[in-house]
C-alpha cells in the first residue's frame, strides 16, 4: 500500500520560506494525485493546493496563490511545496494526501484522498 511520510516543516520568520516534501513508498506515486491540506488549531482542515499526477494541472487556495508552488518529482517518488512570503496565518500543521480520482478538482472534496500522511508542523511567528 502507498504511504506518505511529510517533511520539512518547522519554525520560520514573517516573509520567510519553507519547503515541504511528501516522499512516498511502498507505490509509486506516478499515477496519483497529491494534494496538499492544512489544519490550524481550531479550524477545519483545509485544501491548500493540489497537482495531477505528472504536473500539468495544479490548483492553489486564494490565501497561498502567488506565494506557494506545488511541484512533483516522479523519478524521486516526492512531492513538494514550496511556501514563500509566509504569513502567520499560514501556521498549520500541514498534511500531504494522494488519490486518483478528480485533478481538476483536487482540493473540493477531502474524502477523494484515500492515502494521508501524518503531517508537519509549521509555524510562521516573529
Amino acid at each position: 500500500q502507498l504511504q506518505l511520510v511529510e517533511s520539512g516543516g518547522g519554525l520560520a520568520q514573517p516573509g520567510g520560506s519553507l519547503r515541504l516534501s511528501c516522499a512516498a513508498s511502498g507505490s509509486t506515486l506516478d499515477y496519483y494525485i497529491i494534494g496538499w491540506f492544512r489544519q490550524a488549531p481550531g479550524k477545519g482542515r483545509e485544501g491548500v493546493s493540489c497537482i495531477s499526477s505528472f504536473g500539468s494541472v495544479t490548483n492553489y487556495a486564494d490565501s497561498v496563490k502567488g506565494r506557494f508552488t506545488i511541484s512533483r518529482d516522479n523519478a524521486k517518488n516526492t512531492v513538494y511545496l514550496q511556501m514563500n512570503s509566509l504569513k502567520p496565518e499560514d501556521t498549520a500543521v500541514y498534511y500531504c494526501a494522494a488519490q486518483t480520482t478528480d485533478a481538476r478538482m483536487c482540493l473540493s472534496n477531502l474524502r477523494h484522498y484515500n492515502y494521508w500522511g501524518q503531517g508537519t508542523q509549521v509555524t510562521v511567528s516573529s
